[in-house]
């Protein structure tokens, strides 16, 4: 057994506060009141802090230290599904552009959601359609994002959801699984 990776507190907070507030707001998104409104902001607002940390923090916990290439990121795709596969301590090259791709919807839902309310794009059709299309696509990328982490715990023969609850991820001996 090799060296477990630790995923700080904060980190798995914020995304598990981040699922629930983002799947609050959206299942209130046609309810009347702030209920929608509020859990957007809220949502905003880890948003910005999980980017100030992603900038901010050291290694490997910084955006930095887990964003590769397209190309990079394209390969391990392409071995993931036909070949052996290697384990990474953090993100793999996938995972990490899904956490800069959803956290950069989630940016784009929030204030083309919060320009909406704003008397200048109030009842502009464009801000309410980039809210509303930004929205349809996050939903299909939080699913390929589940989808991702359940088949990479599959393929990579670790359990990747307990490692974002416990907060860490070790590697076994067992191998990954092959195709």
């Amino acid at each position: 057994m090799t060296e477990p990776f630790s995923w700080p507190a904060p980190i798995r907070a914020g995304h598990w506060l981040l699922a629930a507030t983002t799947g609050i707001a959206w299942f209130n998104r046609h309810a009347s009141g702030s209920w929608h409104e509020g859990f957007g902001y809220a949502v905003l607002f880890i948003v910005l802090c999980r980017v100030v940390a992603g900038l901010r923090m050291p290694a490997p916990y910084a955006f930095r230290s887990f964003l590769t290439t397209p190309l990079v990121a394209m390969t391990y795709a392409r071995t993931l599904i036909g070949g052996a596969v290697a384990r990474h301590r953090g993100h793999n090259p996938l995972g990490g552009w899904m956490v800069v791709t959803l956290l950069t919807l989630l940016g784009v839902v929030c204030l083309s959601g919060w320009m909406y309310t704003t008397d200048r794009f109030w009842g502009i059709e464009w801000v309410g359609n980039l809210h509303a299309w930004s929205s349809d696509i996050l939903l299909v990328c939080i699913a390929l994002h589940i989808s991702g982490v359940l088949f990479s715990s599959w393929r990579e023969n670790q359990n990747l959801i307990a490692t974002m609850i416990r907060g860490r991820k070790t590697t076994s001996d067992r191998p990954p699984r092959h195709q």
